[in-house]
Order: C-alpha cells, then sequence, then structure tokens
C-alpha cells in the first residue's frame, strides 16, 4: 500500500511573473489560498503584482533575481508560504532549486527533483525512454567530444542531422546540417549559444526528420500511480523552434497515431513513477511514424488549449496533487470537445529580424465573447520593460468543429489592438487565412515556405477596426504583395 504525507497549502508564493502569474493567481483564489509575488523592481507595475494577496519586491539585477532561488526560499520562509509554485521558464526546470524547497520544508509545486534532472538531461531521458520501450530518434547517447568525433557520427547516420544542446530547450543551441559542407561552423554555433544560454555546451548529434509534425501529450499523475492523458497538442507551427501557435487536438492526426501516443505516454508516466503535470514531445513523421523527442517537466506555455477542450484547470491539480491529494477523474470521465487555437502574441519587430519590441502601450483593445479567452499580464499606459522574454498575451479561441474555431481565430484576432509597441498579430492573421492551414495541413516546415508573404505582413499593421481581409486587399491593391497559396 503506497503510503503519502498529505499536506495542505495555504498561503503560496509564486516565483514568475507575467501572464503565468496571474495564472497562478487566480487558481489560487478557487482553491482559498493566499498567494504571494516576489518581483522584480522593472516588474512592480505588473498587473499580476496589483492582483496577488500580498507582494515582495526583490533588489537586484531583473533577471537574476528570478534565479536566485535561496533568495527565494528564505522570502517564503519569512512570510510563511507553505509552497512555491515556479510557473514555467526562469526556475521552474532546475533540479537544485526544487531540492532546496524539499530540504527546507517549502512544497515544491511540481515533479519530483530525479525526475526535474533526468528529463532536463536530453541525452539521459533519450536513454531511459528508449530503455523502457518508447520510440525515439537514431543519435548519440552520449554527449560529442569534438566537432571530428560528431562529423564522424553524422555521416554513420546520414544526412541530414541535427545538433542539439544536451541541456535546455526552446530552439536554443540547435543547429540542422544538411551535408558535410558547414558542419564545423555549425557545430561551433550550437556550442557558444549552449555555453551563453545554459552554462553547458555539452552537444548530441541526431538524425533530423524531414517536414514532421510536432505533437505533444499532456499528462497528469498522481503521487498513488494513477497517470491520464489530457489529449494532444499540435504545435508544428513554429519560426527558427519556437512556437507560435498550439492547436488541441491536432485537426489531421491518424486516429490510430493518436492512440498509440497516448498509449505510449501513459506507459512511460506510470513506468518511471512520475508525478506532476507534464508533457511529452514527439515528432510524427510523414509516414506517421512516431519518435519522443523531450519531456517537459513543468506547466507549459500553451497549457490553456487542453483546459479550453478539457474543463480540467491545470494549476489547480498541480496544487492538488502537490498537498497529496489524488486524481479527481479516470481516463474515462474526460470528455474532449472541439478544437482551440492558441496564438502566441509577442512583442517583436520583424523589420529587424524579429527582435524585441519594448516600450508603453497606447490604446488598447481586447477581444472577447464566446469562445475567447485571453491570457495576459499587460494593459493600456503599461510599460513593457525590456529585460525578458518578448511574448505579451495568448489568444485562445474555441468552437465545436475546425471551420468553427478558424472563424472565431479571424474575428479574435480582427479584434485585437495594440498600439505603442510592434507585435506579431498580423503575421498570425495571414497565417488563418491561408489555405492549408485551414485544411489542417501544416509541418514543422509550415512557415519557411511562406517566410517573404509573412514577413512582409507582419511589417505593416492594420489601421484599428480593419479585418484581415479588407487589410490584405489593400496591400494587394499597392502592389506590396501578391496572392500566394490562395490565402485570400
Amino acid at each position: 500500500m503506497i503510503k503519502t504525507v498529505k499536506r495542505k497549502i495555504n498561503k503560496l508564493l509564486i516565483a514568475n511573473r507575467g501572464e503565468i502569474a496571474l495564472r497562478i493567481i487566480r487558481a489560487c483564489k478557487e482553491l482559498g489560498i493566499t498567494s504571494v509575488v516576489v518581483h522584480s523592481e522593472a516588474d512592480k507595475e505588473g498587473v499580476w503584482v496589483k492582483k496577488a494577496d500580498h507582494t515582495i519586491e526583490m533588489k537586484g539585477h531583473p533577471v537574476q533575481v528570478y534565479l536566485d532561488y535561496e533568495n527565494i526560499i528564505d522570502l517564503a520562509k519569512a512570510n510563511r508560504c507553505d509552497a512555491i509554485h515556479p510557473g514555467y521558464g526562469f526556475l521552474s526546470e532546475s533540479a537544485e532549486f526544487a531540492r532546496a524547497c524539499e530540504k527546507r520544508g517549502i512544497i515544491f509545486v511540481g515533479p519530483s527533483p530525479e525526475h526535474i534532472a533526468l528529463f532536463g538531461d536530453k541525452i539521459a531521458s533519450k536513454e531511459k525512454m528508449k530503455e523502457i520501450g518508447v520510440p525515439v530518434i537514431e543519435g548519440t547517447t552520449s554527449p560529442v567530444q569534438s566537432v571530428e568525433e560528431a562529423r564522424e557520427i553524422a555521416e554513420n547516420i546520414g544526412y541530414p542531422v541535427i545538433i542539439k544542446a544536451a541541456f535546455g530547450g526552446g530552439g536554443r543551441g540547435m543547429r540542422i546540417v544538411e551535408e558535410r559542407k558547414g558542419f564545423a561552423s555549425a557545430f561551433e554555433a550550437a556550442k557558444s549559444e549552449a555555453e551563453k544560454y545554459f552554462g553547458n555546451g555539452d552537444l548530441f548529434v541526431e538524425k533530423f526528420i524531414k517536414n514532421p509534425r510536432h505533437i505533444e501529450v499532456q499528462i497528469i499523475a498522481d503521487k498513488y500511480g494513477n497517470v491520464v492523458h489530457l489529449g494532444e497538442r499540435d504545435c508544428s507551427i513554429q519560426r527558427r523552434h519556437q512556437k507560435v501557435i498550439e492547436i488541441s487536438p491536432s485537426p489531421r492526426l491518424n486516429p490510430a497515431t493518436r492512440k498509440e501516443l497516448y498509449r505510449i505516454a501513459q506507459k512511460a508516466i506510470y513506468r518511471l513513477g512520475y508525478e506532476s503535470v507534464g508533457t511529452l514531445e514527439f515528432l510524427v513523421d510523414e509516414e506517421d511514424t512516431i519518435y519522443f523527442i523531450e519531456m517537459n517537466t513543468r506547466i507549459q506555455v500553451e497549457h490553456p488549449v487542453t483546459e479550453t477542450i478539457t474543463g480540467v484547470d491545470l494549476i489547480q491539480r498541480m496544487i492538488q496533487i502537490a498537498e497529496g491529494d489524488k486524481l479527481h477523474f479516470l481516463q474515462e470521465e474526460i470528455q474532449f470537445r472541439g478544437y482551440a487555437i492558441e496564438f502566441r502574441i509577442n512583442a517583436e519587430d520583424p523589420q529587424k529580424e524579429f527582435m524585441p519590441s519594448f516600450g508603453t502601450i497606447g490604446e488598447y483593445l481586447t477581444p472577447g465573447g464566446p469562445g475567447v479567452r485571453l491570457d495576459t499580464g499587460i494593459y493600456g499606459g503599461y510599460t513593457i520593460p525590456p529585460h525578458y522574454d518578448s511574448m505579451v498575451a495568448k489568444l485562445i479561441v474555441w468552437a465545436l468543429d475546425w471551420d468553427g474555431v478558424i472563424h472565431k481565430a479571424k474575428r479574435a484576432l480582427d479584434e485585437y489592438y495594440i498600439e505603442g509597441i510592434k507585435t506579431n498579430l498580423p503575421l498570425h492573421r495571414a497565417i488563418v487565412e491561408d489555405t492549408e492551414f485551414k485544411e489542417g495541413k501544416f509541418t514543422t516546415a509550415f512557415l519557411d515556405r511562406f517566410a517573404d508573404e509573412f514577413a512582409l505582413l507582419s511589417t505593416i499593421a492594420p489601421t484599428k477596426g480593419e479585418d484581415t481581409t479588407s487589410f490584405m486587399s489593400r496591400l494587394i491593391q499597392k502592389g506590396l504583395m501578391t496572392i500566394k497559396g490562395d490565402m485570400l
């Protein structure tokens, strides 16, 4: 019989910022938990800071204060917090942070330090998953020691290959190499980037799968061995390995492949004894062959699409599992309904190679109505600080069928107006007009095929109240673009 200690969380410290901090605050309020937000001086005007029950300003560098886990734990203890929720990014996948919380008697809202460490190491996790029968991509099983060794492995596997950082993610420390020429420079670039962003330059080499779909499976597991999945998300629409749009469920996934993805995910999580929420990420090639690529041991940026089609509050479940509670439902009790799409709204300037666009927001008009959700930490008059990630909002739309959610997306995107900064809203408006997107036919190469059109559309913002069709027609009349892919 499994024994576990239940411990009620009455006061929770949120070690994050922006929309995810606000999302956690809302979950806490519904659970009757007091929320405490720690924030940098640069974030003192954040809406999440204004809405928390208690706030604590941390002095120091605006990024480093969110990474100083010893100080964050000290603040939690001093303010009598029972638990810490790390959100995503920053310390969310730090095994050292989770372990330090345990040692200080603070509940870490997430998986065990051992599982965080395992899946933080892309090579070790790949080997572990292979050991328990999960299909993986052919490649190295330990860090390569030199460019010469890496090149030899690449030639044995066969080009194209991908060079990837052993630690980290989000597209950093990653290079695709099509042929022998240019391998050395790609290797050095990946190594330098990995050292810069993750403090570790270890790399591995694996076979590159051309034009796959990027499909991930959301799971929840408790401390008692109960594991359920909450369906899949299609994250294929990416720019430079960074997700741009996420969809649940995937509109054209083979039912047999979907069933197999669920089976693999649940079996792996059960075999590993994992607890909390987690996301297993896969590539699915043109023949519907499945390859595991990584697991994220935290709440995902794109979790709202899963919540939207299932009605399950993932943040609340994380907190309750951390308290020692059992899952509240069986797999067969989870109902999947309709389609949801999430658009990541980034403050970035495509005319400057998508560099972050910081500044003060002027007029700010938000979308709403049935089937529309907006997760954001910005508002009119708010000044976006230049220290953090460029994502400023997540627009989530839902409808009962695929055609309906496309129409909902167009309407919501047309309603969203942000003055004072550059954003990628025009890019999203162009995507939802594309014929192949409407038909659900897209892979990770989708944005590459329409790079010129989308880049152009992203440089010219529509006027306030101008819908997507009128905006694109205006560009055509001015000779700024031509119709391609039946975009109108």
